[in-house]
């Protein structure tokens, strides 16, 4: 449910507000991103916790000395907190011209993404009845986990244009594989002592989680293939830096519960390409009409959400691993259909 402003996300003259939901570790360090990097004049921030929410917006705004955004916390009239100067409403949150989405349970040590779901499918539905009815030009930023299925249910619960509702894909995996080659070829790189992350044009496609995939076939430095460098020549090398990029999330939990300040540089990254129609090409998640599902792809993120998916050269078991996965998604989307009440 939607209303009908059809203003654009960085339309002129107007200041444009981003609403965060969920402010838990993920929401509040995407929030402090933002306010860091002065991305968005104006946020509001609410949680089902609204006091929390609150609390969380007066130790933000002890940094606003270092930025000239706004913010603002959301509850209803009945809890606003005393002496509040700044609060709104959870129907504001979907009048924002960016709706940032993280609420939901967290992973625990030991749980896959996959084992998320359930849980956090009702969390997602109790959301978008909060904040509707939404503005038909707002964009959707999923975050939430499983971001590939929570995306998936955000287009149809929203009842936005697919290309106004994404996930954020597998950009944090990327960066992360990015950065393991760059390391390796500082530790073993023979010629070359390395290469600065940006040099490196490599993807991870699919999932964001223990199924994605690396695409070493179409991973280039300087425009020579990666695999000629030593010593990605070696296909125990290519499989360790994948291996290693997947279960960094596992190692990260282990030691702190909880991955957040990634996945926040990106969202403000995010925030700051639409409102500025940048025009970046990154893997999010979108969705495919030749898999008919909601998989990360490479895509380009304007003022007006995401374009069509640009489908990377691929070997064939990069193209086996990711129908895989593409039907792992069907099935697990078709079961949530069948859980009482999901839309």
């Amino acid at each position: 449910m939607h209303s009908t402003d059809t203003t654009t996300a960085a339309a002129p003259g107007r200041v444009p507000k981003v609403a965060i939901i969920g402010t838990g570790s993920v929401g509040s360090s995407i929030a402090f991103a933002c306010l860091m990097r002065s991305v968005a004049p104006e946020l509001l921030l609410y949680d089902i916790n609204t006091g929390f929410a609150h609390g969380q917006v007066l130790d933000l705004e002890d940094s606003v000395y270092f930025s000239s955004a706004n913010l603002a916390s959301c509850s209803y009239d009945h809890d606003t907190p005393p002496q509040s100067t700044m609060t709104a409403t959870a129907q504001d949150c979907g009048q924002a011209d960016i709706i940032v989405v993280t609420a939901g349970f967290r992973q625990a040590p030991g749980e896959s993404r996959d084992e998320l779901l359930s849980r956090n499918v009702f969390v997602l539905r109790d959301v978008f009845a909060r904040i509707a009815p939404i503005k038909s030009s707002a964009i959707v930023i999923m975050v939430t986990n499983p971001v590939n299925i929570m995306t998936w249910i955000a287009q149809k619960l929203s009842g936005l244009p697919p290309n106004q509702v994404f996930g954020t894909g597998t950009v944090l995996d990327t960066m992360r594989l990015r950065t393991a080659i760059k390391r390796t070829f500082r530790q073993e790189g023979g010629d070359f002592e390395g290469f600065s992350e940006s040099s490196i044009n490599a993807y991870v496609i699919g999932d964001h989680g223990d199924k994605q995939v690396a695409l070493w076939s179409s991973a280039t430095v300087g425009g020579a293939p990666l695999t000629s460098f030593k010593p990605f020549e070696q296909l125990g090398t290519r499989v360790d830096v994948a291996t290693r990029t997947t279960n960094r999330i596992y190692e990260i939990i282990k030691y702190k519960d909880a991955s957040s300040f990634g996945i926040a540089s990106i969202v403000a990254d995010l925030i700051q390409t639409i409102l500025t129609n940048k025009q970046t090409v990154l893997p999010l998640t979108i969705y495919s009409e030749r898999y008919n599902a909601c998989i990360a792809l490479p895509t380009v993120l304007s003022a007006r959400g995401v374009g069509p998916a640009i489908y990377p050269q691929m070997d064939t078991k990069e193209q086996a691993a990711l129908e895989a996965y593409v039907q792992d998604n069907r099935d697990t989307c078709a079961a949530i259909l069948d859980f009482p009440e999901s839309f």
